[in-house]
């Protein structure tokens, strides 16, 4: 027995040849919801260390540009390296019936990497906290508060897209996901994610941060961030069906829990090293703020 699938159509609508999906709306969302909860964050400053936030409010919205920016290039060019690189090589396609791309750059061709889009918001976040002399930990802290929301919406637009299904399953809330080509009931892995790296980690974070005063720590949050994303994802690993294209790995380790077991450990690392942190502790450049 399986739940039926609510297959949601993927495209919201479309004017001519310009569709405009629910997995773009994700990533919109996720960005739009992450600043206006910044924007509290920020106000709120007896949360930071020495009662002031890394940044104002106009320096706020300038880094959001950036972000943007980082998951998306990020996001793609890290999707295209660790899961599909013969896309680089692929020959061109014509799409809207005129406009020849490199399939490398069709998005909607495999999709993005969550490791890929975390190195381009850390690039993005060191170059930004240089230019400002800002303190580059705690702005980090500060892009860990959010990440959870976008990683929720996320999940939530891979669900209606009816891909990165779990394994086969016949447990009372499996599913059967009208892109697989088996047929057969599934694990709906995208909403345990949903629940774990966004729910979950959200809350979890909230809290370390709101009765723990853990951004008293520059890096603990993130630190909190980078080893509940891993933990998380290396759990439902166990549960999402690995990428066909992929090569098998020793151990029934599938490449999302490779890439994961270095976050959770650097993530333990920023934990423990701020532990008796006074709030004076930075990593490369940028004056405290």
């Amino acid at each position: 027995m399986s739940l039926p699938y609510p297959n949601i159509e993927p495209v919201l609508f479309q004017i001519g040849p310009i569709a405009i999906r629910w997995y773009s709306l994700a990533y919109i969302g996720g960005l739009a919801l992450g600043w206006f909860y910044l924007t509290g964050l920020i106000k709120n400053k007896p949360l930071w260390v020495k009662d002031s936030p890394p940044i104002d409010r106009q320096k706020l919205d300038d880094v959001i540009f950036w972000v943007a920016i980082g998951v998306m290039l990020g996001g793609r060019v890290g999707y295209l390296v660790f899961y599909e690189p013969s896309l680089f090589f692929a020959k061109w396609e014509t799409v809207l019936g005129f406009l020849p791309l490199p399939p490398a750059l069709m998005t909607w061709r495999g999709g993005m990497s969550f490791h890929g889009g975390l190195i381009g918001v850390t690039l993005v976040g060191i170059w930004f906290a240089r230019k400002h002399k800002i303190n580059m930990l705690s702005l980090g802290d500060m892009f860990a508060c959010a990440a959870p929301i976008g990683l929720f919406f996320g999940r939530i637009a891979n669900f209606i897209n009816a891909e990165l299904y779990g394994r086969p399953w016949d447990g009372p809330w499996a599913m059967v996901f009208p892109t697989d080509p088996v047929g057969v009931a599934r694990h709906p892995s995208q909403l345990y994610e949903a629940a774990l790296e966004g729910l979950a980690l959200f809350a979890i974070i909230r809290i370390a941060t709101h009765h723990f005063a853990m951004l008293k720590r520059p890096g603990a949050t993130i630190g909190i961030f980078l080893a509940g994303y891993a933990l998380s994802r290396i759990i439902v690993e166990n549960f999402r069906e690995p990428d066909a294209h992929m090569p098998d790995f020793p151990l029934g380790l599938t490449m999302g829990m490779l890439l994961s077991v270095p976050m959770l450990l650097l993530g333990l690392w920023m934990i423990w090293r701020t532990r008796t942190n006074n709030g004076d502790a930075k990593i490369g450049g940028g004056a405290p703020s």
